[in-house]
């Protein structure tokens, strides 16, 4: 063999083991998702398949669970770094001596639905839903919050309907098909398919702002990526790596058409049909920040929420200063 062959073949060689060596230091972080395939979530996973992540040197885990309960039992629990989750469970966790905070913030309303069986045209308010079974992704969830929430404003009780837990997508449908749930608290994309299939309308609408502030009393921070306070405080450089790419995300979010964005979303994710997905996307794009901060007076609407039915939140008892940070999104290139 030739010398210069020899020599293109060790500095070929070469190159490989630096581009190696890089990939074995690539930092892991496990980050727990309410449910990846969901709109509201969409921020993680695009940055993901954008290869953002990894152009900060990261390796990151996306784990599903069905509800944000659980997500933020796995972080508590220590076997991820942080939720990908509504932004109100850091509050609730306050409540508990718990401190968490959101580092990024997705979305400024929680982009959310109450659905109804069309089975039921009796009912045509939150209070008709007296006497009914009511469907949210888990029990202590952020839609079983907002549902709770409705009921009360409403001047009902909470043992005046039966909270169901059922998930989203398939199990949420059959649950409602099955007239097992005659309403329920749902996002995209599975308020399309019920919606466009006739088999449910929308009672609630929290997927804009105008809709939000109508129903909720002013804007909701709801999606976001939190984490353990303290671990925020003993890793700072991978938070802000995290930011770097979350932001990038919602710039690309911002300045992109949901037909583009769709084109980097895996496709299982496109239940009821691409169109279906593009179309719900279109329309819901203005739930996220565009920035990654805190919406003003987000937090005040949040905790007042909570507390008109959660015992243990009261706002003289709940420092809001101590559930999010705008550190590291201020401080993104």
């Amino acid at each position: 063999m030739p010398l210069t062959w020899r020599r293109r073949l060790g500095v070929a060689c070469a190159i490989a083991g630096v581009l190696l060596g890089m990939a074995a230091r690539a930092e892991t972080v496990s980050l727990m998702v309410g449910g990846a395939e969901k709109q509201i979530y969409l921020p993680v996973v695009l940055a993901d398949r954008l290869g953002y992540f990894a152009d900060e040197g990261l390796d990151v885990r996306l784990l599903s669970e069905p509800a944000g309960v659980e997500a933020a039992d796995e972080m508590l629990a220590g076997a991820v770094q942080g939720v990908i989750g509504f932004y109100d469970h850091n509050i609730q966790l306050q409540s508990l001596g718990k401190y968490t905070e959101s580092v990024v913030q997705f979305s400024r309303v929680p982009g959310e639905v109450e659905l109804v069986s069309n089975k039921h045209p009796e009912i045509r308010s939150i209070a008709d839903l007296k006497g009914h079974h009511v469907g949210v992704t888990g029990l202590g969830s952020s839609t079983d919050f907002l549902t709770e929430f409705l009921l009360v404003k409403a001047g009902l009780k909470l043992f005046d309907v039966t909270p169901v837990p059922v998930g989203a997508g398939d199990t949420l449908i059959a649950a409602l098909n099955k007239d097992q749930i005659q309403a329920a608290m749902t996002t995209e994309p599975t308020v399309a398919r019920l919606v466009s299939s006739g088999k449910a309308r929308v009672l609630v609408d929290l997927r804009t702002v105008k809709g939000t502030e109508a129903a909720l009393g002013g804007p909701y921070p709801a999606a976001c990526l939190y984490m353990e306070t303290s671990w925020v405080e003993t890793h700072p450089e991978t938070v802000q790596k995290l930011a770097n790419a979350l932001v990038k995300t919602l710039h690309y979010i911002a300045d992109h058409s949901a037909e583009e964005i769709a084109d980097h979303m895996p496709s299982d994710y496109f239940a009821g049909g691409r169109a279906m997905y593009v179309s719900a996307l279109a329309a819901g794009k203005e739930m996220f920040t565009p920035d990654g901060r805190m919406p003003k007076d987000g937090p005040k609407t949040v905790l007042g929420v909570l507390s008109r039915f959660m015992p243990g939140v009261r706002p003289n008892t709940i420092d809001l200063a101590r559930t999010y940070t705008t550190r590291f999104v201020d401080a993104v290139p």
